[in-house]
């Protein structure tokens, strides 16, 4: 758990036999409006939230939940993350949301071995991932929270509402699974996932001046290597078809 920017914070995942995603709160303490930005899986949330009330932060100033795509490595602890901070709004983009208010669960495990094997080992009921979600994103918005500003832009590849969060003062990226700090990109065989799209998408974060990479999983990084980006997509582009 560490500040890696003035107004971010980052709380690693705890991996075990399933990844767990990182959490990051953003927003300026001073500025009693924060974000959480993703929430892990199933059973971190009160690792997620301890860590959260540890930075100082009263639940109150917590004022919404925003998911960079709903897997369940990133959604599996929602609950208990809204429980901690129950004044917190759900934010999620629009293909997805639509998805998580039906019940439809689909979009958070990606197939149906992988559900049968998580509703065993977790205890999962087959509601477990009915939200009500307070604002749906669709990508182009500008978010003037926490005394920051920050861009959503909808990267679609890896799962069909992914959403990045880019802070251009910084050059902060949070791209959820999209692309990691290692060369590695998010994987494209589930559910809503496609591989062109997800070329596209990686293809527009190309595009940002990035500094400061902030992914799902791995490490993180500071001090990005100008056409980071570029080059891992060019990497992966024969596969990306």
């Amino acid at each position: 758990m560490s500040q890696v920017y003035k107004g971010v914070h980052f709380i690693p995942g705890q991996d075990e036999f399933i990844p767990d995603s990182h959490v990051y709160v953003i927003g300026d303490p001073g500025s009693k409006d924060l974000s959480i930005v993703d929430a892990g899986l199933t059973g971190k949330g009160g690792y997620k939230a301890e860590s959260i009330r540890k930075l100082g932060i009263e639940p109150a100033d917590v004022k919404r939940i925003i998911m960079t795509h709903t897997h369940l490595d990133h959604i599996g602890c929602l609950a208990e993350i809204q429980k901690a901070f129950p004044g917190a709004e759900l934010w999620v983009h629009k293909l997805e949301a639509d998805l998580l208010e039906k019940g439809d669960d689909r979009a958070v495990y990606g197939m149906d071995m992988f559900k049968s094997m998580c509703q065993s080992q977790f205890g999962l009921a087959p509601d477990a991932f009915t939200f009500k979600v307070d604002r749906k994103l669709e990508g182009g918005e500008t978010l003037e929270i926490g005394d920051m500003v920050w861009d959503v832009i909808h990267i679609p590849g890896h799962s069909m509402g992914g959403i990045a969060l880019y802070e251009p003062v910084g050059k902060i990226l949070i791209p959820g699974d999209v692309v990691y700090a290692d060369y590695a990109i998010g994987r494209f065989d589930l559910f809503g996932a496609d591989a062109a799209r997800l070329k596209d998408s990686l293809n527009r974060l190309g595009q940002l001046d990035v500094d400061i990479l902030l992914p799902g999983h791995n490490q993180i990084l500071k001090g990005v290597p100008a056409g980071y980006i570029k080059k891992t997509t060019k990497m992966w582009e024969p596969y990306l078809v």
